[in-house]
């Protein structure tokens, strides 16, 4: 037995029960079939109302925009969300309002761009209910999920105020009696991850950072991919090792070229910095911002028709020709 000596006082959004995530695991279909479908298809079969959500990339690195627009546009309402280095794709759910409960790390930012003011607002409201973490602290919980287990014991958060507003436990070592934090894991209902490469099964490959999508991947119960573009299986089975995530993880696979948008693909395209700094200015007017929103999300029918009012593909080549220059004076 563990004795506890410490507890934030945060909520607890899901259980971490090791035994009941194995039993849906148990049953879930690893099958090597065609899971190709449209990014409606996907959010309209696998994201619910009340799930909770997890979403991949790194700040406005690699995040599945497509995926945030759609569950806008659909209309998802009550859902948890793992606000775990989320920048554009917070931006883009807090604009729907489509969660009720948000595990916090790192939200409302966009980094070096400054903060989004509609998602500060809709933080503000009283509409969401929330429990602190940091980014590690969430990896932690998504590592524990992924290797089938509670909790994992870690050596951060303990003294600080995020400690207090947490859900974490702090317990003596029955080898050595020093305190470690406890983080309890995290199983979202639902995750959406956007890669470079896939084949039709859900066999995934990732240039660059990954971050903690790897273990997002393993401890989601539904996982819909997005990809820049499609290749043949046999192309998977030439390099096996490349395999980031493997298909029988997956329950969805959509290609969507330039499905980052606005943020940057790794080594594939910069992130539109202008049509960003438009979201944030747009966002001072909630009117304004009801009418970009409008523009730009719930009048578009799909992904393509947000780039072409972007600027479409003259605007992407832009954007490729600047990530080229930064790939190569990285290389000097």
């Amino acid at each position: 037995m563990f004795e506890v000596v410490a507890q934030g006082e945060g909520p607890l959004f899901m259980d971490p029960d090791a035994d009941k995530a194995r039993e849906f695991f148990r049953k879930k279909n690893r099958s090597l079939v065609n899971k190709l479908m449209t990014v409606k298809e996907a959010v309209s079969k696998f994201v619910h109302d009340g799930d909770y959500l997890g979403i991949g990339g790194f700040g406005a690195n690699r995040i599945p925009t497509a995926i945030c627009h759609e569950i806008v546009r659909q209309g998802k309402k009550n859902m948890a969300f793992a606000g775990h280095t989320s920048t554009h794709d917070f931006q883009i759910l807090a604009a729907g309002e489509v969660f009720n409960r948000c595990d916090i790390a790192y939200i409302i930012g966009l980094e070096a761009r400054g903060l989004s003011p509609n998602a500060r607002r809709y933080m503000e409201s009283g509409k969401v209910e929330c429990c602190e973490w940091t980014n590690y602290a969430m990896a932690l919980r998504l590592k524990a999920a992924a290797m089938g287990v509670s909790f994992i014991p870690g050596r951060n958060i303990m003294g600080t105020d995020t400690f207090k507003h947490s859900a974490v436990k702090v317990v003596k070592c029955p080898f050595t009696g020093k305190l470690y934090a406890l983080y309890p894991a995290l199983w979202p209902d639902v995750a959406a991850i956007h890669v470079h490469e896939a084949d039709i099964y859900g066999n995934c490959r990732i240039r660059g950072i990954s971050i903690a999508d790897l273990e997002l991947a393993r401890a989601a119960k539904h996982l819909i991919i997005t990809c820049e573009r499609l290749v043949h299986n046999e192309e998977i089975r030439s390099n096996p090792s490349a395999t980031a995530i493997p298909y029988y993880l997956v329950d969805a696979v959509c290609e969507v070229p330039y499905g980052s948008y606005p943020g940057n693909m790794p080594y594939e395209y910069f992130s539109d910095e202008e049509h960003l700094k438009l979201w944030l200015e747009t966002e001072k007017d909630p009117e304004e911002f009801k009418k970009f929103l409008d523009k730009y999300i719930y009048n578009t029918k799909d992904f393509n028709e947000y780039l072409e009012l972007c600027g479409g593909i003259e605007r992407i080549n832009e954007l490729r020709a600047q990530e080229k220059l930064i790939e190569l004076n990285g290389r000097e």
